[in-house]
């Protein structure tokens, strides 16, 4: 995927061989986000809620966790934002200020057809940008390889 400074958004799509149920409990039950996401979690997951916790991926353990959960549409999609100073703690972002992420689920012949979305890239300084996607994209690239050997295993 070609990564440009002006984009506001990463999209990613992967195919499972894992029907939608069991993908869906992947990505919305805490005990198994935490195996393949790498984090460890305070809470669960509810519609306009908080969940807290901290990164176990090696060399991002200090790397706190915090999102709200946006919305929860069993089985077709899951979504939840956190604040952009996660990432950018030396800029300073308005209360309001927030990235989105959106798990889609589409069935297929083979399984599930995941399509993951992480959307407010513009909010970043123009000066960071780049990095900052090229980052999260390459973040991206492992967890669907997390959850793909989580869910067909």
């Amino acid at each position: 995927m070609q990564i440009h400074k002006y984009q506001d958004r990463i999209e990613k799509t992967v195919d499972l061989a894992a029907p939608v149920a069991r993908v869906w409990r992947a990505l919305t039950d805490p005990s198994e986000f935490e195996v393949w996401f790498r984090v460890r979690l305070d809470n669960g997951f509810a519609v306009g809620e908080t969940t807290t916790g901290t990164m176990t991926y090696p060399g991002h353990e200090h790397v706190k966790w915090v999102s709200v959960t946006e919305a929860m549409d069993h089985e077709h999609l899951f979504s939840f934002s956190w604040s952009p100073s996660a990432v950018d703690p030396d800029t300073e972002y308005g209360e309001k200020a927030k990235m989105l992420v959106e798990f889609r689920l589409n069935p297929i012949e083979s399984g599930t057809r995941l399509v993951i979305t992480e959307s407010g890239f513009q909010q970043f300084p123009e000066s960071k940008r780049l990095e900052i996607l090229r980052s999260i994209s390459e973040g991206w690239d492992t967890q669907i390889d997390n959850v793909k050997s989580h869910v067909e295993s």
